[in-house]
């Protein structure tokens, strides 16, 4: 088996001595080339070269941004898209957490390494995003327009800090008080409804958990999965009780999120979100930019992933 190990050496928890543990071992298994992420994108262009070489496995050690620039770059090329592998070495972890991977790189190495040696894998599906002008993103468990991705491009502004739980939670708090381009209007339209207007924010996910704090998770759609379709969650209103409401909703453990000013679907094929002026727009905690109109699609078993 041909593999390439893609590292990101700026992610919250990786380090040289992980990467050279993580790479011995792989190596005793695999035929193995290592690339060491030093610039935006460099997954992705890593990742890309993988499928065109024909590479079986391409393994991503890195946060939630690394593994999204893989497979974006496994998918990019349209042809050979190589098995998927996953070492945690970010601050969530959300996709490697919603598989079941331990956080710890060490162990999840070892669940790796028995997958390859017993021939262990899973089909998963992504979300895929057209942005316009041809051009398409995949993400992984979530993605969204309006507060988040404020938040997101806030952070992205900021990368000299530590991405941690407390700087997105202060970043969030200033986001909500202050929006920096006023109050989002959104309309969803989905296949068979009518459309869904004068809505504040959009949540498209993947999977559940939406994402994590620390350890704890954050629930939006309990219904959706990877073998489902999308899952929609989005607010009529920013006040404060709507919001306070549903972050106890999504803490809650429970899963059930429920409101007159929520806009919940589950296993959704496609829907598409327009605003009246440019909104933001995130995919796996990675900024994409304003956009006025984007379609958002399931694709069912789009990825194969060692596990």
């Amino acid at each position: 088996m041909r593999a390439v190990l893609v590292v990101n050496p700026q992610a919250t928890a990786t380090t040289p001595a992980g990467r050279d543990v993580l790479a011995h071992a792989l190596a005793s298994q695999v035929k193995l080339d290592i690339v060491e992420t030093d610039y935006r994108g460099h997954a992705m262009a890593a990742a890309a070269q993988a499928a065109l070489d024909n590479v079986d496995l391409v393994v991503a050690h890195g946060g939630d941004g690394t593994v999204n620039e893989v497979v974006n770059g496994m998918l990019s090329a349209g042809g050979h898209v190589p098995m998927l592998g996953v070492v945690p070495g970010g601050s969530a972890n959300v996709f490697a957490r919603s598989l079941g991977l331990p956080r710890h790189p060490v162990e999840a190495t070892h669940i790796l390494l028995r997958a390859i040696e017993e021939g262990r894998r899973r089909e998963v599906g992504l979300g895929m995003v057209d942005i316009g002008a041809g051009q398409t993103r995949w993400f992984t468990f979530s993605a969204g327009m309006g507060w988040d991705a404020e938040v997101v491009a806030d952070v992205d502004r900021k990368r000299g800090k530590k991405a941690s739980p407390a700087l997105y939670t202060r970043i969030a708090a200033a986001r909500y008080l202050r929006p920096r381009h006023g109050k989002p209007d959104l309309t969803v339209h989905i296949p068979g409804e009518d459309p869904i207007e004068g809505l504040r924010l959009a949540f498209i996910s993947n999977t559940d958990p939406w994402t994590y704090m620390g350890s704890r998770a954050i629930h939006l759609n309990h219904g959706t999965s990877f073998d489902t379709g999308l899952g929609l969650f989005a607010l009529r209103t920013l006040r404060a009780p709507t919001v306070v409401r549903h972050v106890a909703q999504a803490f809650s453990g429970k899963g059930e999120t429920k409101g007159k000013n929520l806009v919940r679907r589950d296993d959704v094929a496609k829907l598409v979100v327009t605003a009246a002026n440019p909104v933001q727009l995130q995919c796996d905690g990675d900024l994409i930019g304003a956009r006025t109109r984007v379609e958002f699609t399931s694709m069912p078993k789009a990825l194969t992933v060692a596990i």
